[in-house]
């Protein structure tokens, strides 16, 4: 039977948490304990997925040859090197094959938000320009597109916000053009 869980701590609360949250890009050389990432990725596995398909895996890479591979693949994954943790988030395509990108982003940003949670930074790192890198690197079957990498660490940088569009900008009501009051 389901219950509704009644959170202790208020919705503002919740926000700050939300908006608090930075792309960490340095680490501090301190190694994360498996039992913290075993957390976080149990969190992961809550994401929501279409039908409830769940067609994702996580790889979690702490051998420093493996990271340094990884941060090679292009000029932005470089966060690969420091960060004592990388966590590659696979979809398989053949299970979800219209929303496994989706999916996997969703898996993706739970483990994100969880790591905060625990005081850990993360950044979010591209993968699908290289998907068939990612593959050998890592053994994946074919089946598996690797949909994002996520360096995570204790954070050695508090980066400042950065600038956000403004909601008049982005925000619509009923179509396009249609301005949010």
């Amino acid at each position: 039977m389901w219950q509704v869980v009644k959170l202790s701590v208020n919705s503002e609360t919740l926000i700050k948490f939300l908006l608090s949250r930075r792309s960490v890009r340095r680490f501090k050389q301190e190694s994360i304990p498996i039992d913290l990432v075993k957390k976080i990725l149990d969190v992961a596995r809550y994401a929501p997925s279409a039908w409830n398909k769940q067609p994702w895996i996580f790889i979690v890479v702490t051998d420093s040859v493996v990271k340094n591979k990884l941060a090679k693949i292009h000029k932005w994954a470089y966060p690969l090197e420091e960060a004592p943790i990388c966590i590659v988030v696979a979809c398989n395509k053949n299970e979800s094959p219209d929303s496994f990108h989706i999916d996997c982003a969703n898996a993706a940003m739970y483990i994100i938000l969880a790591a905060h949670a625990h005081g850990l930074g993360t950044v979010w790192i591209h993968t699908l320009r290289n998907v068939e890198d990612i593959q050998r690197i890592l053994n994946l079957p074919s089946s598996y597109i690797p949909i994002a990498m996520i360096a995570m660490g204790y954070p050695a940088e508090i980066p400042y916000p950065r600038p956000r569009k403004e909601l008049k900008d982005i925000a619509h009501l009923n179509s396009f053009g249609n301005p949010l009051p």
